[in-house]
């Protein structure tokens, strides 16, 4: 099921450029998404409201006459929410927030003279909007792990759209609506998809059934399908956006001490997302790679979205990739700069510190991907597509803005003067050090 890709004694030789080429990866076409939502967000922005219901209606086959979720639905899918559903997402919520309070940052006032400083102060977005997908599955963790960092970054405004579900009356799945009532959010929009970036980018005079008028917003966060994506990339500028996500991807580095049930169970956690997600194992052990694809027939047999997990697994995305040796895989995980990294070797915390790229590293044999997604307290929106190698995944830092304060004195400013007018010179813009000798003129 699992593709084998031997990298045994050539690894070593190989440029960086060269292994992003060899291993396994989902192909992404954005650019032709594009192209393809172009016009969604050009009537969006032209027409509003019934832009939005006409692109509701073919899209995800909802006839609505409004975007706004009533505050009465999302109470009584917090009411109806499983009792064990309801104490899971608040422990979710609770870890969640005990990282990302320490990821919060103060004002840093540096004392560059005597009379002249530099503060930097951390200012939160005046307002978000966060994307919860939907599609194959239901993501009421992705409420929370958009949620609660823009909440900690003291972000005063925020909204939440996720797609609308047939099945619930043209609303988002409840247990969504769910969590972001246990969260305290109350603006929350039935909309799905490109749409949704644009409702966002470009608010809406009339938000339907006497709603209030959607405001737009500054940055947009949170994962989705290709088109989400595609409507972040042409819109980025109008609004900041966190990553273009694509689909989920895990990757385990593991020698012979990795238990193989472990291992096939954890690609097979990742391959549950999407057709497209990619798993993929890299070892020195061809005994453990024999026994992972065994163990990967064995569970895949029993589980219950096999034809969807089997087709991730067979993909040209997935696979086993062999190497010579621990410092060849590291090599060779650097180079794919995977979303989720597990470590599965002996003395697994000193291998994990070694690792340069990677979106999440999840250290030794309990801590699966599976914890993270939920109830670890890290954040599960993090970088796809090899986009870890530099970029970092959703924090409180996604929703602050650094920004520097100056205050000199005269004799600070006297003191520096020469230097600022030679350098102004020097790029001829003699107006920039006329600035400063105006002020000692008179």
């Amino acid at each position: 099921m699992l593709t084998r890709i031997d990298l045994r004694g050539t690894a070593a030789d190989r440029s960086t450029a060269d292994l992003r080429g060899v291993l396994p990866r989902a192909a992404f076409d954005v650019d032709s998404a594009v192209e393809r939502v172009r016009p969604v967000v050009s009537a969006i922005h032209r027409d509003g409201l019934p832009a939005v219901l006409d692109a509701t209606r073919r899209f995800d086959g909802v006839e609505a006459t409004g975007v706004r979720v009533p505050a009465e639905a999302i109470a009584a899918a917090e009411a109806g929410l499983d009792d064990g559903v309801r104490a899971a997402l608040r422990e979710s919520i609770r870890r969640a927030r005990l990282v990302h309070a320490d990821q919060r940052r103060t004002d840093v006032t540096t004392r560059v003279v005597p009379g002249g400083t530099v503060t930097e102060r951390f200012v939160p977005a005046g307002r978000v909007g966060l994307y919860v997908p939907g599609g194959l599955a239901v993501y009421p963790s992705s409420v929370v792990m958009n949620v609660v960092p823009a909440q900690e970054a003291g972000v005063p405004s925020l909204a939440v759209a996720s797609p609308p579900q047939k099945e619930f009356g043209g609303l988002p799945h409840p247990t969504i609506l769910a969590a972001c009532a246990l969260l305290g959010v109350d603006e929350v929009y039935a909309v799905g998809g490109a749409q949704a970036i644009a409702v966002f980018a470009y608010g809406l005079a009339d938000a339907g059934d006497g709603a209030s008028p959607v405001e737009p917003v500054d940055v947009v966060t949170g994962p989705g399908n290709i088109y989400v994506t595609a409507a972040k990339r042409l819109l980025r500028g109008i609004i900041g956006i966190d990553s273009e996500a694509g689909t989920t991807e895990i990757a385990v580095l593991a020698d012979d001490t990795a238990d193989p049930v472990h291992v096939a169970a954890d690609l097979i956690s990742q391959a549950e997302h999407d057709p497209a997600a990619a798993s993929v194992l890299v070892t020195a052990s061809t005994e453990l790679a024999d026994a992972v694809e065994a163990e990967v027939v064995r569970q895949v047999a029993v589980t219950k979205h096999v034809e969807r997990v089997r087709a991730a697994l067979s993909g040209p995305q997935s696979g086993v990739v062999l190497v010579d040796d621990l410092e060849q895989g590291l090599r060779v995980v650097d180079a794919y700069a995977a979303e989720h990294l597990e470590i599965q070797t002996a003395d697994a915390a000193a291998v994990a510190a070694r690792v340069r790229n990677a979106g999440a590293i999840f250290v030794g044999p309990w801590s699966p991907v599976s914890l993270g997604d939920y109830c670890a307290g890290s954040n599960h929106v993090l970088p796809t597509g090899g986009c870890a190698r530099h970029s970092s995944g959703l924090s409180v830092q996604t929703f602050l803005r650094g920004v520097h304060v100056v205050e000199y004195t005269e004799e600070a400013l006297r003191e520096v003067a020469g230097h600022v007018t030679t350098l102004a010179d020097a790029e001829d813009l003699p107006a920039h050090g006329a600035a400063v000798r105006a002020r000692f003129a008179r």
